[in-house]
């Protein structure tokens, strides 16, 4: 029986390393963000590579949500699922997954913000969702007997080792100290877009070193922060510490 786990993350986080991760585990399949050709074709964003994307990926909203429901690739007894909350934009939801272990990886706005203006990239609210990420977190506390997993990323990276295997076993699979490493380059599972976004995942052989203080955003990124942070702030009073 395959278990497998929807982790809901916000862009811009350690969401390709922590697929990484788990994608270094002998008995795991993982999946790289699977309705995001949907959301784009759907919403129309003018995003990098959009066109491409589209058309590459199933954009069928039904049938990826079917596809996640079903046979593990390569019968692995473990699918990680990369999933984005902003990306749901249709009638498809967290909860079209009732059977999926649910965890969730956050990351402080003012880090993420930071993030995509070195990537001289415009962001908005609608880009991030905070909102729905927390509105799936409750859905996943009430559709189950514990509090979902939550991995803030800058705890995370304090201690990667602790920190994974805890969650591992909050998700009911065995801890493998193999998910602290991987080989550099991109994956076969890796969305197309790996060539703009994961250039430095993609030289890693590792998680990242813990991180440094908060960045200091001005204007309309920091308005922008400071709407975002409440959600945050409610996921991380459920965070891991370790």
């Amino acid at each position: 029986m395959t278990t497998r786990i929807a982790m809901w993350s916000g862009p811009r986080n350690i969401s390709t390393a922590m697929m990484r991760s788990f994608g270094a585990r002998s008995d795991c399949a993982v999946s790289d963000e699977p309705f995001y050709g949907a959301y784009l074709k759907q919403s129309g964003e003018p995003q990098p590579m959009a066109d491409e994307i589209i058309a590459d990926m199933d954009c069928d909203w039904g049938s990826i949500a079917t596809e996640m429901r079903g046979p593990a690739p390569d019968a692995k007894a473990v699918w990680y699922q990369k999933h984005m909350p902003h990306h749901m934009i249709d009638a498809v939801g967290i909860s079209d997954f009732p059977d999926h272990v649910h965890a969730f990886l956050i990351r402080e706005p003012e880090r993420v913000i930071a993030s995509y203006a070195v990537k001289r990239v415009q962001v908005k609210f609608d880009d991030l969702r905070y909102d729905r990420q927390l509105e799936y977190f409750k859905w996943a506390w009430e559709h189950s007997d514990t509090v979902p997993p939550v991995i803030d990323s800058s705890q995370f990276l304090t201690n990667p080792a602790g920190h994974l295997e805890a969650l591992c076993d909050r998700l009911g699979i065995e801890w493998q100290p193999e998910m602290l490493h991987w080989p550099v380059g991109i994956r076969d599972t890796d969305g197309i877009w790996a060539s703009h976004w994961y250039d430095k995942v993609s030289a890693s052989t590792g998680f990242g070193p813990p991180v440094g203080a908060l960045p200091e955003l001005t204007g309309q990124a920091a308005d922008l922060a400071a709407e975002c942070r409440p959600f945050y702030d409610q996921m991380r009073t459920h965070a891991l510490m370790i």
